[in-house]
């Protein structure tokens, strides 16, 4: 069981960036799929989960349009739309499930566990 994340880099405040996630070893649309992120000097944080017949979860408090997960199952990749970005948004990203593996996103995201390397997300002021 492996999770890819990429699509990471330095962007300037205001702009996007659309992290991919990307799945081996198991079948993704069997389980819900997380994005966590952890910024420097803070702990970790949950942002978002999709499942494929229960819908998504938002943990993180901010505007609907600022963050977005989606999927394309015949890829095996989940995505993360990040818009209007903050420095505040920087960190590294990764994509994770939940240990045991759930169809069912966590009510609170600490039940996540990370199946691989995450990507660097840096934005600068």
């Amino acid at each position: 069981v492996q999770l890819q994340a990429s699509g990471g880099g330095l962007v300037q405040a205001g702009g996007s960036l659309r992290l991919s996630c990307t799945a081996s070893g198991f079948t993704l649309d069997a389980y819900a799929i997380g994005w966590l992120r952890l910024a420097p000097g803070k702990s970790r944080e949950g942002i978002l989960c999709i499942t494929q017949y229960y819908g998504t979860t938002r943990y993180i408090d901010s505007p609907p349009d600022r963050f977005t997960i989606s999927k394309d199952s015949a890829k095996k990749t989940v995505y993360l739309e990040m818009n209007n970005l903050l420095p505040e948004d920087t960190g590294v990203y990764y994509c994770a499930t939940t240990e045991p593996m759930g169809r069912l996103c966590p009510q609170d995201p600490q039940f996540f566990v990370s199946r691989g390397q995450g990507t660097l997300v840096t934005v600068s002021s």
